[in-house]
């Protein structure tokens, strides 16, 4: 999760998380030691971060150049537009070849002030830094929120998925914008093969996203281990399902609740 980009935190706590997988891995830096490469140690969506945007040209406004423009896009102007996107392409690449580059580099000078930490030190040291972030031990997918009260739609979103509660996080923000506890959720599942619905108390969220079954299978395994009832099937009554407890306030959990174990009925799917 760390080199996909899913911790959010600083640059420089991210390249010092790589300076301890490379003690892990090499122990003391060493110009002889193998080295692996910068996507193995550093997110790279990061360094595609620091690029700046492609620059989006405006269409014609007038009716005569609208011609023009279609006349020529398979001529002569449609050779040197090529042209010209080879070569932003290429400073691009340059670009990114010279951030990485100096990534590498206070990488490794951070590396050597690690002289003399053993193995099981790096790799402690690292989870103290990952565990920073309230999110530890959560999931996240890349989701496209189609429908919420939260905001304008549709919106990119990280959806959390954790033991105790699902979370929605704007991409690269620590905090969520909010958590729901298991309790709070009345049901969820694939309302098709792109689109997961998940039924929070008298709210409906969907999301779009290629993961639907990986979801549905992480909180069907968080339920179950924790002995929570699952969610009635979506053409059953409601009254089957019995009344959820009141909620807190919207992005709080509830304290834990003793409750005896009930078997599982329904389906994740629907």
């Amino acid at each position: 999760m760390v080199l996909r980009g899913y911790v959010p935190t600083s640059e420089e706590t991210l390249q010092t998380l790589a300076a301890l997988r490379l003690q892990s891995l090499n122990s003391d830096f060493s110009t002889h030691a193998p080295f692996p490469r910068l996507e193995e140690l550093f997110p790279p969506r990061v360094l595609h971060a620091r690029l700046p945007p492609p620059r989006h040209r405006p269409p014609p406004k007038c009716r005569g150049a609208r011609l023009r423009a279609g006349l020529l896009a398979g001529g002569l102007w449609g050779q040197a537009l090529a042209k010209q996107r080879a070569e932003r392409d290429q400073r691009l690449r340059g670009r990114l070849r010279e951030e990485g580059a100096s990534t590498m580099a206070a990488i490794l000078e951070k590396w050597k002030l690690l002289q003399g930490m053993g193995r099981p030190e790096a790799m402690a040291a690292y989870v103290a830094l990952v565990r920073e972030w309230p999110g530890f031990g959560s999931t996240l997918f890349d989701v496209d929120l189609r429908v919420s009260a939260l905001g304008a739609v549709p919106q990119r979103l990280w959806l959390g998925i954790g033991a105790k509660a699902v979370s929605l996080y704007k991409p690269g923000e620590p905090e969520p914008l909010d958590s729901f506890c298991y309790g709070r959720i009345s049901s969820f599942g694939a309302s098709d093969s792109s689109t997961f619905r998940l039924s929070v108390e008298d709210q409906d969220l969907l999301f779009e996203t290629s993961q639907v079954d990986e979801i549905a299978q992480l909180l069907n395994t968080y339920l179950t281990s924790a002995g929570a009832q699952r969610p009635p099937r979506p053409q059953e009554p409601a009254a089957t399902s019995p009344p959820a407890p009141p909620g807190p306030p919207q992005g709080l959990c509830p304290t834990p609740v003793s409750r005896p174990h009930r078997p599982p009925v329904g389906s994740f799917h629907s």
